[in-house]
């Protein structure tokens, strides 16, 4: 079933008879969120060895064994898979059909509109698909009014409709940055827009932001210093690619609007989430440096990184280093063979 997002909140603190959920869209750091959400209802601790089985794309197959697996310490398992796609849609229907308690959690970031899978989970009436997508405007602020009065801080509004322009990308991100922000202000404090621009604005414009827009846009150096800066001041490596690949499902959506008929400028600023108007000049030069598939290639790398990171033993920052820097250096060649 398609559920409603007036319903969404409801399922994640409690999915009941629910065997599985399809959590998809464009915001990886909501699809993990609230991957964690599922897993902390059903297991009640997201570290738990014995009752949560994490698994990749390519160990996707052993979704029905680990469904079918009753644990050792009783209770019900949560199997949370990783990066799915349609190519794994015989192997969740085969998932499906395992009787037991376990409950299926599958994560597909930027899973098109007309997948299978997705299809696939609509149509039964013990799953549930959820939407993932970047908040803006209101819903935006809300979750960053959310944010700092879970941590006891108030906010003006001209700062948080300042926030809205600079977040909203990836919640992920969102959250931690704003979770900075409570920090900073402390409990019993305000948010103002000083401190909003002190703590996010990001002194001397260099910034995880700044890195990605650089580099899509084919400007080398920033996106190397920028993201030396983001690393420093502890952005982790997983993190870092998590919000490229939002960035570049970003520029992927206004470049299919640019196949659609639309400018360069037009996409740009009928962007979603908004860009920060003193952006535009480099999204639009990244959507003259990037065509639709090269976009999706560049994607599947990011995501071959992230597992890099977690599976290969070699220095994250160093797979991150060399993922971001390869954008820009591919940015700068299109835009110089024109």
């Amino acid at each position: 079933m398609k559920l409603d997002a007036r319903r969404i909140d409801a399922f994640l603190r409690d999915p009941g008879s629910a065997r599985a959920v399809l959590l998809y869209g464009d915001d990886v750091g909501l699809i993990r969120e609230r991957g964690g959400r599922l897993v902390h209802a059903i297991v009640g601790a997201t570290d738990d060895p014995f009752r949560v089985s994490e698994l990749e794309r390519e160990t996707a197959g052993r979704m029905a064994v680990e469904l079918a697996s009753p644990p050792l310490t009783g209770g019900r398992r949560a199997v949370r898979v990783r990066d799915i796609g349609d190519a794994a849609l015989a192997a969740v229907q085969a998932a499906l059909e395992v009787g037991g308690p376990g409950f299926l959690i599958l994560e597909a970031p930027g899973l098109a509109s007309r997948s299978k899978l997705r299809a696939l989970i609509e149509r039964d009436a013990n799953a549930a698909a959820i939407g993932c997508y970047p908040a803006e405007g209101a819903a935006l602020g809300e979750v960053i009014r959310g944010t700092l009065q879970a941590r006891g801080v108030a906010a003006d509004t001209d700062a948080v409709r300042w926030l809205e322009t600079r977040l909203g990308g990836d919640m992920a991100v969102t959250r931690g940055e704003v979770e900075k922000l409570a920090l900073y202000a402390g409990a019993g404090g305000r948010v103002d827009m000083e401190a909003a621009q002190t703590c996010v604005g990001d002194l001397a414009g260099l910034s995880l932001e700044d890195a990605l827009f650089a580099a899509t846009a084919g400007d080398v150096a920033t996106a190397d210093r920028s993201l030396e800066i983001a690393l420093g001041e502890g952005a982790a490596a997983v993190a870092v690619l998590r919000a490229a690949l939002g960035h570049l499902q970003r520029l992927h959506r206004a470049r299919l609007a640019m196949v659609g008929g639309m400018s360069g400028a037009e996409a740009a600023k009928a962007a979603r989430p908004p860009v920060f108007f003193r952006r535009e000049p480099a999204f639009q030069k990244a959507l003259a440096a990037w065509s639709a598939a090269a976009l999706e290639a560049a994607g599947a790398r990011l995501s071959d990184a992230e597992r890099a990171c977690k599976r290969t033993g070699a220095p994250a920052e160093t797979i991150c280093r060399s993922a971001v820097l390869g954008l820009a250096q591919r940015s700068a060649l299109a835009l110089r063979r024109g």
